[in-house]
């Protein structure tokens, strides 16, 4: 797929974050471009791995799982956080690998064109047996453990066979809170001086970049960073994208219940100003999306709790997330 297929594709289930699903296309495209061309004839081609910025509940790990989808190649995510708690690190990051085996149903050839999302990335800075973990990994530990592996080489598992992680696309993700602070301090360049609107476009998008030093300066290790060339920002959800992710996406919640209401014969109407008072309690919450789903869940329980006991229900309509749903029936009014 090119890249442009593949954002067509983002755009069907994941709402806004339109650079970085441009940035991470073409991310995609070219890993597997570079994964056609390699051979022993062909010149030596480096894995670019991908860093995702932005806080909770935008959209990470959607857009590594939706990108998976439709590439069809397996998919797992890892948790950085955990990593950092375990004992034994290595082992862990064999136990990611392994389930990416298992994603691909014992297929190791499949395996290893598969993609691992390791979120909470940044937490690694923090994380460290000097602040009171008496067992466990520190945080620099496990950015080193990670390296070999983002890098690739060929690691044993269980039953004594070896995924090679060359061809294995690592996509890291973290909130990176604070790091806005860290990029005032390095938005100028100084090789470029004109007023030129071409050459400010390009100058304001080198300044906007997270750069490798201001990622050194955040707590990650040169090393680690520099595994990570390719860095796609994503924007804090807006008001207006939380409606729009309830209601646009092809399996939005809103329309997994309208087919399952839908399916006892039963039309679920939820008025506009329903999604606007779920967004608006959902920014107080400032985890994202995350919160959406528990808010609308908690707003249809009464509906769902009666409808399987009342045939004569054919329609649900809720005006507002404050009011009981009107049940309306063959007869009337329920």
């Amino acid at each position: 797929m090119t890249p442009s297929q593949i954002v067509k594709f983002l755009d069907q289930h994941v709402i806004g974050q339109d650079e970085a699903k441009r940035q991470l296309a073409v991310a995609i495209y070219t890993h597997y471009k570079k994964i056609q061309l390699a051979g022993p004839d062909q010149v030596a081609i480096v894995k670019s791995n991908v860093l995702l910025i932005g806080p909770t509940g935008t959209g990470k790990t959607l857009l590594c799982e939706m990108l998976s989808r439709v590439l069809e190649v397996p998919f797992v995510t890892a948790n950085a956080t955990s990593l950092a708690q375990s004992e034994y690190v290595n082992d862990e990051i064999e136990a990611i690998l392994q389930r990416l085996i298992d994603k691909a149903q014992g297929d190791i050839e499949r395996a290893q064109r598969g993609i691992v999302f390791i979120d909470e990335i940044d937490k690694l800075k923090a994380i460290s047996s000097a602040h009171g973990q008496s067992r466990g990994t520190s945080g620099e530990g496990v950015q080193h453990a990670l390296l070999k592996i983002m890098e690739g080489v060929p690691v044993k598992i269980k039953d004594a066979r070896y995924i090679d992680t060359t061809q294995i696309l690592f996509i890291c993700g973290g909130a990176f809170v604070g790091i806005e602070e860290i990029l005032a301090k390095t938005r100028s360049f100084g090789f470029i001086s004109t007023s030129e609107d071409d050459n400010q476009k390009l100058l304001d998008r080198l300044n906007a970049r997270v750069k490798p030093t201001d990622l050194f300066d955040y707590g990650l290790i040169q090393e680690f960073a520099g595994r990570l060339p390719i860095v796609a920002h994503l924007k804090p959800l807006s008001r207006e994208m939380m409606v729009r992710i309830m209601t646009e996406p092809r399996n939005s919640i809103y329309s997994q219940y309208q087919q399952i209401l839908k399916d006892s014969g039963v039309e679920l109407i939820i008025e506009p100003l329903v999604f606007e008072q779920i967004a608006d309690l959902a920014m107080e919450y400032r985890v994202g999306a995350r919160s959406l789903r528990g808010i609308f869940e908690e707003m249809l329980t009464p509906a769902m709790y009666l409808v399987p006991d009342h045939p004569e229900v054919r329609q649900v309509r809720i005006a507002s997330l404050f009011e009981d749903p009107r049940f309306i029936g063959t007869r009337a009014s329920a």
